[in-house]
């Protein structure tokens, strides 16, 4: 398997990622979680008085904020993983899929940073962690297969399309409101919450929730759908990548 045959490629393509990421800004990686509070805070101040119900709702947001986090920051850094690095594409021979995991794991490092700088913040904030904080590892990691089997499709398409960040940036914008980061899932009405657990994303950020916030573990239906959904993203994701990726070097 070319992750194994390709494993020191993959890893300092990985360290480039996080280098360019992170040393081009004065606070580094203190952006990454900066960002996120004051988008908690911004929702925290218009949001607060109407989920009133929901307990200790600022810790709620910021948990659902950093989970729609890596789905976005994720795939959207990914999808210029063959465009950006044309050189690898057209002067050497390597499995192009390894610009796209490149780039998808090194979001999956930012992302497990975040939730790490998370926890003890949750503590100061009033929020008990709970033993089931262990599970995190296994969440993210399936979180993970989605992410990338998605990147892969993106990825490839961005190669002849390159409209499609824009088009991506409006699919994020109502995914943002179509998973439950601002309000709770007791919201959705009865008649349609068969249709909104469809979106594995809103199962995986309840996910995280369980484990984090409420000290509980999650349904194992839930593990079980989000990791065949995965499966499914990731062997559809490969299929097109390798289709259109005979072209790359002609495209890019």
């Amino acid at each position: 398997m070319y992750i194994f045959e390709y494993k020191e490629l993959i890893k300092n393509l990985v360290i480039s990622d996080l280098k360019t990421k992170y040393s081009s800004s004065v606070l580094g990686f203190a952006w990454s979680m900066l960002n996120p509070l004051l988008m908690m805070l911004v929702l925290y101040f218009v949001f607060s008085n109407i989920f009133k119900s929901q307990e200790n709702f600022v810790v709620y947001l910021l948990t659902g904020i950093l989970a729609w986090r890596f789905f976005a920051i994720g795939t959207t850094s990914a999808m210029g993983s063959i465009v950006g690095k044309s050189s690898l594409v057209t002067k050497i021979y390597i499995p192009r899929e390894i610009l796209t995991l490149s780039t998808a794991l090194s979001s999956l490092i930012s992302s497990t940073l975040e939730f790490l700088v998370l926890i003890p913040l949750l503590m100061i904030l009033g929020a008990k962690v709970s033993i089931t904080v262990v599970m995190f590892p296994m969440v993210h990691l399936m979180y993970f297969l989605i992410i990338y089997g998605v990147s892969l499709i993106l990825a490839s398409l961005y190669v002849y399309y390159r409209d499609l960040n824009q088009i991506w940036d409006v699919v994020l914008q109502v995914g943002f409101f179509l998973s439950p980061i601002i309000y709770p899932l007791s919201l959705v009405p009865a008649k349609y919450e068969f249709y909104y657990m469809l979106n594995p994303i809103t199962r995986l950020i309840n996910m995280y929730r369980d484990i984090i916030l409420d000290g509980t573990i999650p349904k194992i239906s839930d593990f079980v759908i989000v990791l065949i959904f995965g499966a499914i993203l990731l062997l559809v994701g490969s299929a097109i990548f390798r289709k259109l990726s005979r072209r790359f070097a002609e495209e890019v």
